[in-house]
């Protein structure tokens, strides 16, 4: 597999390229469905997977990018628990040092609807129990870290890992207080990047455009990229001023389960690698559009095998625009013929045969 940071590792790096923490669900992903579905009826749907999900995304993500990856979680101890455990560590190389196994709780689940270019998530869990025996909570030492951003509730490992050298790449999900007050994400000052979508991004600034977005961000932060789906994305470097818009690769989409998650992956190996702010985002929006063509957030996640499938198509059409052939140069660069590997697992209508 290709290591994309190959060029600028020493001796002296710390062992993991990333860490994270946050809840493994187990997913369940419906799509071909042909709407949403309406009460009272029954819906049928043309497909169906299950994989890993939640932070199970980002870490497949970042380790079938080449990353170094290192992931904090529990796991209940009944099937679904043990189908994650074995799909992230044996199949994906993650590694679970720092995870574990909780007698008696049951794996949160998430059922995704996808349809009409979206989805709709229905799930259940419970927080998992205190361990028994006390666990060092203290992040280990990595070149980068992913954080999920929660309105007034700080995380003490955040401010720990930045205060390290570590880089922090932080997103945020929806504001259930309905305030969307940038001052209640105190560990944003932590952060390298911020990256949220743009409905996100707009009421955290109060203002109607994406871009205006993330102008406004980078007033807090030193980089804002905000998503805007299939308009592509923006970002804006308060450090230098610097403003780039990329637009969206158009591919056909089948779950757009977890593109979030892999659009931060491929950003932020782009960025430990060094590269130019427009190749991250160029790179991160093919890393998310390849995803949404497969079944579940995580095993969906693209590898460097199919992101040279996809750049040798792409540079050997005869009527391709010669502005994405512009665009996607540096791939071209990067990639050889050697970036072939066996096929990824993907999401399956069941976590497991009997045999027997």
């Amino acid at each position: 597999m290709l290591d994309p940071l190959a060029a600028v590792r020493t001796p002296q790096d710390p062992p993991w390229d990333v860490y994270l923490t946050g809840t493994v669900f187990l997913d369940i992903i419906f799509t071909g469905l042909d709407s949403a579905p309406v009460r009272g009826t029954e819906s049928w749907a043309r497909g169906m997977g299950s994989s890993p999900g939640g932070v199970a995304n980002m870490a497949t993500a970042l380790a079938r990018l080449g990353l170094r990856t290192s992931l904090a979680a529990a796991f209940g101890d009944d099937m679904y628990g043990s189908y994650c455990w074995d799909a992230l560590a044996e199949g994906e190389g993650i590694d679970l040092t720092l995870s574990r196994t909780v007698p008696g709780w049951h794996s949160p689940v998430t059922v995704s609807m996808a349809y009409e270019g979206e989805r709709t998530m229905v799930s259940h869990g419970h927080e998992a129990p205190p361990p028994e025996e006390p666990v060092v909570d203290d992040p280990p030492p990595s070149r980068a870290a992913v954080a999920s951003l929660v309105p007034g509730e700080p995380q003490e490992w955040i401010a720990t890992a930045a205060g390290r050298g570590c880089r922090v790449f932080a997103d945020v999900g929806w504001d259930d207080t309905g305030r969307w007050d940038l001052a209640a994400l105190t560990d944003l000052r932590h952060c390298e990047a911020f990256l949220p979508n743009a409905d996100e991004a707009m009421r955290y600034t109060r203002t109607g455009d994406p871009r205006a977005a993330a102008r406004a961000l980078a007033e807090h932060v030193p980089l804002a990229v905000v998503t805007m789906g299939r308009e592509g994305v923006c970002a804006a470097d308060g450090r230098t001023g610097e403003f780039v818009e990329v637009p969206a690769v158009v591919v056909e989409a089948l779950d757009p389960t977890g593109a979030g998650d892999v659009f931060t992956a491929g950003f932020l190996t782009g960025s430990l690698a060094g590269w130019p702010l427009a190749d991250r985002l160029a790179f991160a929006g093919v890393a998310a559009g390849l995803s949404v063509r497969e079944f579940g957030g995580s095993l969906s996640a693209p590898d460097w095998s199919e992101i040279a499938a996809w750049c040798h198509r792409v540079h050997n059409c005869p009527a391709q625009d010669p502005a994405t052939l512009c665009r996607f140069g540096f791939l071209r660069a990067l990639l050889t013929d050697s970036d072939r590997t066996w096929p990824r697992r993907r999401a399956v209508p069941t976590i497991g045969f009997r045999t027997g």
